[in-house]
Order: structure tokens, then C-alpha cells, then sequence
């Protein structure tokens, strides 16, 4: 009888799970004896159900804080971790494999080969270098050029199962109720919602497997919407990876950022317009060395406020993504840009008025100074969001995440939402591009 490998997922309730559906539920060699869960509040204590976990895990798996990992490694005896998490620094990811290897165990990073599915429709993904780059508006700008080609596109993004997993195996979202009806969170809405209001249809939930399945039902172009910096889920005939010349560098030394600008086919290098030409020249020279086949859009992310007069002469609030300011390690967005641009008297520093869940955001990212992160991973956090925003005394909240805040929230300032859009300069052009793919594929 041969004995089972044993093993820990490190994750942050994403890519955890799907390393977990696609290498190790079958594997009978193998026996994952926990999850370990981290950047997400609160995931952890939770248990990957049996409804999931198959049928060599009938009692499903713990999820620990990734704090007890050390501890976790000599108790149950591992023999590998396997980290599974995303948009890390390169330091970052040998800080934990030399503390992996301190306690006993091997180190692991599963690659396209072992987690990437196929799917019979044509793939087009959106992937970043990290968290903030223009994702989001790159994936909307793709979906606009197929619809307009006459292609019925399905949206498949990146996993944020942050809630009862044995209710998020498949989930499809094509009106705003359904964003409601799977009690998503804030963080889930900031990106489902823009893709429903435009048309698009958009599947998540925690295995991709029977997620495409469905998805191939009802589209002619899967489109891959990805989180973070992660690497697709599907195996992509088109990649468009973003960068970002705000934060140079960063395309050669996160993780798996790096891996996403070495596997482009297309790369986008965003923010051109509030970015300074040597940094943009130090990205667009960094990628040339490490991927020189792939062609480069330069593109401006521009922003467009409705009720810019809500904004000149008065004390505003910034309310920026959060996700860009947490994991992308950013100190402001589009919302401040926008309070300088429109003349805004004075900027609200959030830090003194946050409660709960949302002061303890500050303490751990202390970057986020002048501007507050729309944070809302559950009930209880959307709470200390309000209350914040609602102690601050603010004329105006300017909301510069994706979402209209003031449905979710009961804003007691006005509101002002900033949007971006992606813009391309010059040649080529995603639509070009695009139309080339498409004509490719019907000439194979």
C-alpha cells in the first residue's frame, strides 16, 4: 500500500480551491490535510465541504489562519505545501518556502500544465502583473469589441468565494438581483456589476470545471476575467496581460505577475496618461527583454465624473477600490485624482473616524493615508464602512470603485462617482488585434 503524500494549500479562498479540484481531489497519492488562508478577513475557520471535496475527503478540509502554518506542518506530519495564492512579491514567496522548508516539508508552485482547463470555445483572457493595473476596464473594452463584432461573449471571473462555499460551486449572474440573491459582497459586486449593466453575462463560484461547462452553453468567446495577478484558470488563445508605469518594476518581481508578462501574447501598458515617460520606457523596456513576440498596446485610463460641482470647494472623502489599495499596494486611485483634478478644498484623511474592521485595514496597510479602501468582505465589515464614511462630516464622498455604493450603503454626504474607462493610443489597437485573432481562428 503505498502512502499518501501529505499535503497543505496555502490560499486565499481563490486559487486554493481550484489547485485543490484539478490536482489533488482525484489524486489517490496524495492526501490534503488543510488549507491555510490568508489576505481575505475572515475566510479562515471555515471547512472545504464534502460537497466539494469528493469522494476521498468525505469529512471535506479545515481552513486554518496561515499563521499556524509552521505549527500545522510538524502536527500533521506534511510532506509538501503548495502555495496557491496570489500577487506576492518574489521576496515574499521565498520568505514562506524557506519557512516551509524550516519546519520539515517541501515547497511547491503548480504551473499552466497541471491547473489550466480547455474549453471547446475560443479563450480570450485578461491578466495583470498585479492588483490595479486596468483589468477590469481592459476586460469591459474586450467584451465591447466582441459584441460589436457580433459575438456572444460569457464572462468567467476569478474565484471570490468568500461566503457558504457549498453554495458557490456554480454561480451566474446576469441582473443586478442576482447579485443580491447570492448575498455577494462588496468586492464581488465591484466586479460583477459593471460586466450586468452593460449586457455581459458573468459565472464565478469555486469549481471551474463545472463552470465552463455551463458557460459553454450560452457563448460563442469565453472571456477570462482575472483577479489579483493570477494566472488563468483556462487555457487562453489570447492573453492580454496589463501593466502598470505607476508602479515600474513590479512586472519583473511579483508574483505571478511576472509569469502572466512572460506568457502574453498582448500586453497592455496602461495609465500613460498620468504616468512619467522614463517609467513607462523602464516597463515597455523590461518587457521586450522577457517577452519580445508579444505586441504592445499603449493605452490611457481616463477618468469621467458625473457631478464634478459636488466636488470643487468642498471636504470630500476618497473612496478608492479596495482590493488596489490592499494587495496592489497602492496609496491612492482614480478618487483622488479626481478630487485634485476638480478643484475639491480640502481631502478627508479617513484614518481618526474608522471603526472596527476598517481601522484595522489602516493598521495593516498603512499606505492607504489620504484615501479610504471599500472594504466590505461581509455584513459586519459593510457596517464599519458606513459608519466611517458617515463620521468623517464629508459634503461629498467621492466613490471611485466600480459600484454605486449608495445602493448598499446609507450614505448621510452626497456622492459622486468616478468611472475609467480604457482608451488606446495609436497602433495597434485591441480592436485590430482582436479582429486578427478572430480571423485566425476561422481560417484554422
Amino acid at each position: 500500500m503505498v502512502k499518501r503524500r501529505r499535503v497543505i494549500i496555502m490560499g486565499a479562498a481563490g486559487r486554493d480551491f481550484h489547485n485543490f479540484n484539478l490536482r489533488f481531489r482525484e489524486e489517490e497519492n496524495y492526501q490534503v490535510v488543510a488549507f491555510t488562508a490568508t489576505q481575505i478577513p475572515h475566510i479562515e475557520g471555515r471547512r472545504y465541504p464534502p460537497e466539494l471535496s469528493g469522494r476521498l475527503y468525505p469529512g471535506g478540509i479545515p481552513i486554518y489562519p496561515e499563521a499556524e502554518l509552521s505549527d500545522l506542518i510538524r502536527k500533521e506530519r506534511v510532506d509538501e505545501v503548495c502555495f496557491s495564492y496570489s500577487d506576492v512579491s518574489h521576496q515574499y514567496v521565498m520568505n514562506r518556502a524557506s519557512q516551509v522548508q524550516a519546519a520539515g516539508a517541501s515547497f511547491t508552485l503548480l504551473g499552466p500544465q497541471d491547473t489550466m482547463l480547455s474549453s471547446k470555445l475560443p479563450v480570450v483572457a485578461i491578466c495583470a502583473v498585479r492588483t490595479g493595473c486596468g483589468k477590469s476596464q481592459t476586460t469591459r473594452r474586450v467584451c465591447e469589441i466582441l459584441a460589436g463584432l457580433g459575438k456572444k461573449v460569457v464572462v468567467i471571473r476569478h474565484p471570490m468565494p468568500y461566503g457558504d462555499l457549498s453554495k458557490q460551486v456554480v454561480q451566474r449572474f446576469a441582473s443586478l438581483a442576482d447579485l443580491d440573491k447570492h448575498n455577494c459582497t462588496i468586492e464581488e459586486r465591484e466586479e460583477y456589476e459593471p460586466h450586468i449593466v452593460r449586457g455581459n453575462v458573468v459565472y464565478a463560484g469555486v469549481d471551474y470545471g463545472a463552470i465552463l461547462e455551463e458557460a459553454e452553453k450560452e457563448a460563442e468567446v469565453i472571456i477570462w476575467d482575472g483577479g489579483n495577478n493570477d494566472m488563468p484558470f483556462y487555457q487562453p488563445d489570447l492573453l492580454i496581460t496589463v501593466v502598470d508605469p505607476l508602479r515600474p518594476g513590479h512586472e519583473i518581481s511579483y508574483y505571478p505577475g511576472e509569469t502572466n508578462l512572460r506568457m502574453a501574447d498582448v500586453v497592455v501598458i496602461n495609465k500613460e496618461d498620468r504616468a512619467k515617460f522614463d517609467d513607462i520606457e523602464k516597463v515597455r523596456a523590461n518587457l521586450r527583454r522577457l517577452n519580445p513576440s508579444a505586441q504592445i498596446v499603449d493605452a490611457a485610463s481616463p477618468i469621467f465624473v458625473d457631478q464634478p460641482e459636488l466636488i470643487r470647494g468642498k471636504r470630500v472623502l476618497v473612496v478608492e477600490d479596495g482590493p488596489t489599495l490592499t494587495h496592489g499596494g497602492m496609496g491612492y486611485g482614480a478618487g483622488l485624482v479626481a478630487a485634485q483634478k476638480y478643484g475639491a478644498e480640502e481631502v478627508i484623511a479617513p484614518r481618526p473616524y474608522a471603526v472596527g474592521s476598517i481601522a484595522e485595514t489602516f493598521v495593516k496597510y498603512p499606505q492607504t493615508e489620504d484615501v479610504l479602501p471599500a472594504m466590505g468582505y461581509g455584513d459586519d465589515q459593510i457596517r464599519d464602512l458606513e459608519s466611517t464614511i458617515n463620521a468623517t462630516g464629508a459634503d461629498t464622498v467621492i466613490v471611485a470603485t466600480p459600484i454605486d455604493l449608495s445602493r448598499i450603503l446609507r450614505l448621510k454626504p452626497k456622492s459622486v462617482r468616478v468611472r475609467y474607462e480604457l482608451q488606446e493610443i495609436g497602433r495597434p489597437d485591441l480592436r485590430e488585434i482582436i479582429e486578427g485573432f478572430l480571423q485566425r481562428r476561422a481560417n484554422n
